[in-house]
């Protein structure tokens, strides 16, 4: 069976973290986001898969080619107008079988979930619907369910019929693309998906398949952050890079090749040490910490639940704790990121101009790439931080800052 994964969106809700990168490539436990799907695809039994790209595209065939690397054939297909999930699914006539699976390119599953529903349904006639529950329907595409039937489906509806949603997996057969020719622009002026199911149901049954494991739908920044803690829960321990004395590694903790730990280094699994990166001495990684390739972290330094993008350094009495930080950036010494408030209520955060319920009690910064900070900087809880920024000495941040900004 052929996989088609969407990934052609801009990723605008990521900002900044994708203005200079197609989301799909964000780094995730040591790997880009879309190499964890393509590997649980393959894990899963499929053959091979179509990829959509859109911005940005050419960075994603160049990183991943044909597939050889996977052991997983790939080719591509291209939407050059965003006009909906239903669009986008359109595309892939022409490149699948009459029988093909159907996915988000921002989800994280279990591949245990995924090859039992392709186990029982793969070889079916009908259209199967993955569904997750959550505890925050309302973000997603709303599903009511009957035994294993679909009965209605709404995108983000204002109060959810029920805890399942939507979890962005589908099993379709080719006789979906005349029913998307029939679909009408929604009110938001998109093809949806979800609007072709819904006629769908008017002609037959649509059988929904309940996920059992761990499911993940990464929109926002913040969760990145989790889908990097859920994904290090596999790593295994492993020193291929130099360790020193008196360094204590303490639960599942890699050092890749060409890494070091310093003398008096602790570092609490699972913690991701890539290629070249360099640690201590003297200093604290706190579990699910991902450190990218030629990052510095350097003496009295502690860093928990957090990415640090590739040739970052945080070299001097720094905290950094829940927080995404950019390609290229540099702390100042003494710069400091908090990461719960005072009354430890949940973190809001402003994106693309609305104010968002992370619904997180711990979020610390979210910085793009080549951010710059002088001595004793103060970074407040949920700040987003755009690239090409530089914050003067003494300076304390918050809210939203502009990409290059100059603050002092």
């Amino acid at each position: 069976m052929r996989a088609f994964l969407l990934a052609a969106g801009a990723g605008t809700r990521m900002r900044p973290l994708t203005s200079n990168r197609p989301k799909p490539l964000l780094p995730v436990a040591g790997k880009p986001f879309l190499q964890h799907i393509l590997e649980r695809l393959r894990s899963s039994g499929i053959e091979a898969a179509t990829i959509l790209i859109g911005w940005r595209g050419r960075r994603l065939k160049e990183y991943f080619r044909h597939g050889d690397s996977l052991g997983l054939p790939l080719d591509y297909a291209e939407q050059e107008a965003l006009e909906g999930t239903g669009a986008a699914v359109a595309l892939a006539e022409g490149h699948v079988d009459s029988r093909f699976l159907c996915l988000n390119g921002d989800i994280i599953f279990h591949v245990k979930d995924l090859q039992e529903m392709i186990r029982r349904h793969g070889r079916g006639d009908s259209t199967v619907i993955a569904v997750a529950k959550t505890e925050r329907p309302e973000s997603f595409g709303s599903v009511h369910v009957k035994d294993e039937r679909l009965v209605n489906i709404e995108e983000k509806p204002t109060k959810a019929a029920s805890p399942w949603v939507n979890a962005g997996i589908y099993l379709l057969n080719d006789t979906i693309f005349d029913l998307i020719r029939k679909t009408p622009r929604s009110p938001r002026g998109e093809y949806e998906i979800t609007d072709t199911l819904k006629l769908l149901l008017k002609k037959e049954d649509t059988l929904v398949h309940r996920l059992k494991g761990p499911w993940l739908d990464v929109g926002y920044p913040w969760d990145l952050l989790r889908a990097n803690e859920v994904l290090l829960e596999s790593l295994k321990g492993q020193v291929e890079g130099d360790v020193e004395e008196d360094a204590v590694l303490r639960g599942p903790v890699k050092v890749a090749k060409g890494a070091t730990v310093r003398s008096g280094a602790y570092l609490e699994g699972p913690v991701y040490l890539d290629e070249g990166s360099d640690v201590g001495p003297n200093c604290y990684i706190r579990p699910s910490t991902y450190i990218g390739k030629g990052c510095r972290v350097g003496n009295a330094c502690e860093v928990k639940n957090s990415i640090i993008m590739r040739k970052s350094h945080i070299p001097h009495q720094n905290y950094v704790g829940d927080s995404i930080v950019g390609v290229g950036c540099n702390f100042g010494s003494g710069t400091k990121v908090a990461n719960q408030r005072l009354d430890g209520g949940t973190i809001s955060v402003m994106v693309k101009g609305r104010r968002i319920d992370t619904g997180l009690r711990k979020l610390g910064a979210i910085m793009g790439d080549r951010v710059k900070t002088g001595i004793n900087v103060s970074i407040d809880v949920g700040t987003i931080i755009g690239e090409d920024t530089s914050i003067g000495p003494g300076a304390e941040v918050r809210g939203n800052v502009a990409p290059g900004s100059r603050i002092y």
